[in-house]
């Protein structure tokens, strides 16, 4: 009934009329649609079911892989979902993943998405109190949790990993079929409220990454992928596994702890074609020698701005080229440069071939060319969200019309290049990671001997930023007992890296804190 809710409140879309030449709008044929009926592990592994002894995936170490073929990885990922169904588990309803940085993750994710069960992939970084919110917001009929991982105690069951890996053996499940618009899985981000939200994704939602494949990576069956992330991480199981596998190549996996002067030589050894990783890996690659890398077509890079240093650095180092794109957890990555369609110096991209997006006013029309407004996403996008759980309201302030508004401030220029001018508001980013500053001075609100506290992103340099805490006290407060207590409430990636006692937070006359007065501050 969820998904059904949120479907017929988005998904009907208006014929966009074709744009005046000199407007700011990007419509040049709409993607295929999705085929009904239609399931998102059934699509990703389709090719992998067509070439059964074919290496889908390789987590590396430094002396060795461990190999799965596509026949393992299907009856695994089939044999997860019998598993979670022989549990009661049924279809529509969620299960909560609390999994850390192994091929487990996938696995569950795609084995429960096969049964037509909604999972909820979390970061294993996030704290008990964080993920009792999301327990108590989503009421998931169970949960899946690996040793060490983090979890309150609930009333559902919890089944271990002693449990869920000895589904890999059970029988596979057939693929749940059904309307491409059923809510698939969900995703949690940063809500500018301060409230993490919960985004609601279709099974149609994959059928979308074709138009990155071509628009961005030029991704080919022959392919083998390196991705520098963990597995829990939702770029890496878009980017790194299903992307791969939705074409049949192979996806290589660093084993979890993989030290980042080993990512070029594993490349090398492992044949890699393309390297996909956050700006700031690329960074740290490029602290080391790097061998010649004759297999590496190009490389790929999302998450943050690229700065033109690493571009530049990386092409020195490697003789290939970096293609950058850009997207949002309700969209995923919709404008990027590619190896058919280079990006101008200076901008993100172009919109991939079969979206529609425009630049938008004040009045929420597209603005002439060259001229900064607000980025949107046609409504029909097939990669757009459903909706945020369980907040209606907060969904449809997001779309103006056919438009669903992403906050994010450019212009489009000749040929549809978008050029990234900020945000419409504060939110920061923590390597890679959008978080609000409203979540993080809620969950800090009451730290003993803190009057006022607020917080703000700076570099601290080139290609670096850090989350910075600005805090009022009638006395100095020992920085490691701050520390420790923003580890007690949130993941790590949330939490300042550095603490600043002032006499008083900026405001204006208005009372409203200005945290770019806070950023001068730290500069000062």
């Amino acid at each position: 009934m969820l998904a059904m809710a949120l479907a017929a409140g988005l998904r009907d879309s208006c014929a966009l009329p074709k744009p005046f030449p000199m407007l700011s709008v990007f419509d040049e044929g709409t993607f295929a649609p999705c085929p009904a009926p239609f399931n998102l592990a059934a699509h990703v592994l389709a090719a992998g079911e067509a070439t059964p002894d074919k290496i889908a995936l390789s987590i590396l170490r430094p002396t060795g892989a461990e190999r799965w073929s596509y026949a393992r990885l299907i009856a695994a990922i089939r044999g997860t979902a019998t598993g979670l169904l022989q549990a009661g588990i049924e279809p529509g309803q969620i299960v909560l993943l609390r999994l850390g940085n192994t091929v487990d993750f996938p696995i569950a994710y795609l084995g429960a998405i096969a049964a037509g069960i909604v999972p909820v992939p979390t970061s294993s970084q996030l704290t008990e109190p964080e993920v009792a919110r999301i327990l108590a917001q989503l009421s998931p009929a169970a949960v899946l949790r690996a040793e060490g991982i983090a979890c309150p105690p609930a009333d559902i069951p919890v089944h271990t990993a002693e449990t869920f890996t000895s589904w890999h053996d059970l029988p596979p499940a057939d693929y749940a079929m059904g309307d491409p618009e059923r809510l698939a899985y969900i995703i949690y981000t940063s809500g500018t409220s301060g409230v993490p939200r919960a985004v609601g994704h279709a099974h149609r939602a994959i059928w979308a990454r074709q138009m990155m494949m071509e628009g961005w990576y030029g991704l080919l069956p022959s392919d083998r992928l390196l991705h520098a992330g963990a597995f829990n991480w939702t770029y890496t199981l878009g980017t790194g596994l299903m992307d791969p596998w939705t074409r049949g190549a192979t996806a290589l996996i660093p084993k979890a702890g993989t030290d980042p002067a080993q990512l070029a030589l594993l490349m090398k050894r492992n044949d890699a074609s393309l390297f996909a990783a956050a700006p700031g890996v690329f960074r740290q690659v490029l602290k080391y020698p790097v061998p010649p890398l004759p297999k590496l077509r190009h490389a790929l890079s999302a998450g943050e701005k690229l700065s033109n240093t690493i571009r530049d650095s990386w092409r020195a180092a490697t003789g290939s080229e970096i293609y950058e794109a850009f997207g949002m957890s309700e969209c995923s990555t919709f404008i990027s440069g590619s190896p058919e369609t280079p990006a101008l110096p200076g901008t993100l991209g172009r919109p991939q071939a079969g979206r529609r997006v425009a630049v938008l006013g004040p009045d929420h029309t597209p603005v002439a060319l060259n001229e900064p407004g607000t980025l949107a996403v046609h409504r029909g996008d097939p990669g757009l969200m459903l909706g945020y759980i369980g907040a209606p309201d907060e969904t449809e302030a997001r779309f103006a019309g056919d438009w669903f508004l992403t906050g994010d401030q450019v212009t489009m220029g000749e040929g549809a290049s978008i050029t990234y001018l900020g945000r419409d508001d504060d939110m920061m980013n923590a390597g890679g990671y959008r978080v609000s500053p409203l979540e993080v001075e809620a969950a800090l609100a009451d730290l003993p001997g803190v009057l006022e506290l607020a917080v703000t992103d700076l570099a601290i340099k080139e290609d670096v930023r850090v989350i910075a805490a600005f805090y009022v006290s009638d006395a100095p407060i020992d920085e490691d007992a701050l520390q420790a207590a923003a580890a007690e409430r949130l993941a790590r990636y949330k939490q300042p890296r550095t603490w600043v006692r002032v006499e008083a937070l900026p405001r204006n006359a208005n009372g409203k804190l200005r945290r770019k007065a806070l950023q001068d501050q730290a500069i000062d």
